[in-house]
């Protein structure tokens, strides 16, 4: 069992969609002025960043609006002149609010894969965020998972992330499965289009929002879609 972190076992999704919005419209009102248009949540963040790691959402994101900036150094304080500066910028943002004891667990998430791993079940923890270790320990379920493969291994390995099936590959081979013997859970339309890329054995996406969400999760490679994970208990 393959599970996306955010959205999917954390709350953080919401976090981080504030913290691009916040990010990007300070980018965009200081370069374009008052009458500039703003970040949309239900459009650009799924559409662009959700589920991408950090600079590639910037990137994405900037492309769609016709912008081009240097890519910068991951080194780079937060800033808006550089991509890994604006990423650098809303990783600031959300790691205030993870500080702040934003970070909860979906319940119905966890019951269903503790129930999992009594079954005997392997689970992995897959994620573009740089920040899914210090999230697990926040939200207290970093016991549950065998494996884990998130941003900072993505850089270490040269991995790309998703919608490439390359960090989903990767756990199944820390797990010892094959692609075809392994489920992927994805809130993200990124991340069920890794999980058909990779041809997985299912993919399993999660709307919690509504609003034709979860048409799009089956129409990018969910095979089927619920509203909680705890629907599978």
């Amino acid at each position: 069992m393959l599970f996306d972190l955010d959205g999917v076992l954390t709350s953080t999704a919401a976090i981080h969609a504030d913290a691009w919005k916040r990010m990007f419209d300070a980018y965009l009102r200081q370069r374009d002025g008052t009458g500039f248009t703003p970040f949309d949540i239900d459009r650009d963040y799924k559409r662009y960043v959700d589920g991408k790691p950090r600079y590639d959402g910037v990137r994405s994101f900037l492309t769609s609006r016709e912008i081009t900036l240097p890519d910068g150094d991951p080194s780079e304080a937060p800033g808006d002149h550089s991509v890994c500066a604006l990423g650098n910028r809303k990783d600031a943002l959300v790691q205030t609010a993870i500080d702040a004891g934003q970070v909860e667990a979906f319940e119905g998430s966890i019951k269903w894969a503790r129930k999992l791993r009594d079954d005997g079940f392997k689970l992995a923890v897959v994620s573009s965020s740089r920040n899914c270790a210090q999230v697990l320990r926040a939200a207290g379920i970093d016991d549950l998972f065998s494996a884990r493969i998130d941003g900072e291994t993505l850089i270490q390995l040269s991995l790309p992330g998703k919608p490439a099936p390359d960090a989903f590959l990767k756990a199944a081979v820390e797990l010892g499965v094959p692609a075809a013997r392994a489920v992927v859970v994805e809130d993200a339309i990124s991340g069920v289009e890794a999980g058909h890329a990779g041809s997985f054995g299912l993919v399993i996406g999660v709307d919690r929002e509504g609003g034709g969400h979860g048409a799009a999760l089956r129409a990018h490679g969910a095979h089927f879609v619920v509203r909680d994970l705890g629907e599978l208990l």
